[in-house]
């Protein structure tokens, strides 16, 4: 399995080939995203000998490395996440499978707080986004 730290983006109006947009702090694979329309969130992941808590992001105008954004409530890897544009939620995830769910305000950055629970302890979640 690779570990990876490459950002790639494509612009979803034309076809064609990803373009390297920059890199994360740290090769890691097993990590979730979120986002708004500004910006780009990575949190989390696995590098191959140790599970992370960071939070990252990339502001989309402008391509280029990743920045430390802040820290989750525990290190995880495989989690689940979704945005409003607004807000970011994670949620799951592996360190030993948790029901925990965080959240940070996508504009600021910050480490993340408590948002609540899932009805169990959970991994390899997916997300829905809307407005």
């Amino acid at each position: 399995m690779a570990y990876l730290n490459q950002i790639d983006y494509f612009t979803i109006d034309t076809t064609g080939d990803a373009t390297d947009f920059g890199d994360l702090t740290s090769n890691r694979n097993q990590f979730t995203g979120a986002g708004s329309g500004n910006r780009g969130l990575f949190a989390a992941g696995y590098t191959g000998s140790a599970t992370v808590n960071s939070i990252e992001y990339v502001t989309f105008d402008t391509t280029g490395n990743a920045t430390d954004f802040g820290d989750l409530l525990s290190s995880l890897y495989i989690l689940g996440a979704c945005s409003s544009g607004i807000r970011a939620v994670f949620g799951g995830g592996y360190g030993s499978p948790t029901n925990v769910m965080a959240y940070v305000t996508i504009a600021t950055t910050g480490n993340a707080t408590d948002f609540g629970d899932l009805t169990v302890a959970r991994a390899g979640l997916a997300g829905l986004s809307g407005d």
